[in-house]
């Protein structure tokens, strides 16, 4: 995890594989959505609270808008390090924003991401469960975290 004050910060590095790339060699612009769901994923499990748990919770998290600028290309073989922001507390919503860089540390893309959480079974949107918010509470107020959930 990143220090910063006022907001949650994780970082994650994927090395691009060959057939992420296009007929230019550059990574193909429809596999950066995959990486940022990585990414949120892996935000989620290192804040205590992996996906699987939302999900047995009858809760979901759909994207509702994703914008992406590309700066620079990456290529084959490249390490690509992610980082993932949640710059507020979430409540109906939860807006994510993530840089990416390359190897040299350049920034080649920056993104957003706005997800909805949904109760599936009444099938319709709600507020993130209550454990999340605590789990990212410490975060917001410059305290100590809580411990991991057992929820797997």
């Amino acid at each position: 995890m990143l220090q910063f004050r006022d907001m949650y910060a994780h970082e994650t590095t994927l090395r691009v594989r060959y057939g992420e790339t296009d007929a230019m060699g550059y990574v193909y612009h429809g596999n950066y959505a995959e990486w940022l769901e990585v990414a949120r994923v892996e935000l989620l499990r290192e804040i205590g609270m992996p996906y699987t748990c939302f999900e047995k919770l009858d809760i979901i998290m759909p994207v509702r808008e994703m914008s992406i600028r590309y700066l620079k290309p990456a290529h084959y073989d490249e390490l690509i390090t992610i980082r993932t922001f949640l710059d507020q507390l979430p409540a109906f919503r939860v807006q994510l924003r993530y840089e990416l860089y390359n190897e040299e540390l350049e920034l080649i893309s920056t993104a957003q991401v706005l997800l909805v959480p949904y109760n599936r079974s009444r099938k319709k949107p709600c507020m993130p469960p209550e454990d999340f918010l605590k789990l990212l509470n410490p975060y917001f107020r410059d305290v100590k975290p809580l411990k991991v959930l057992e929820c797997l």
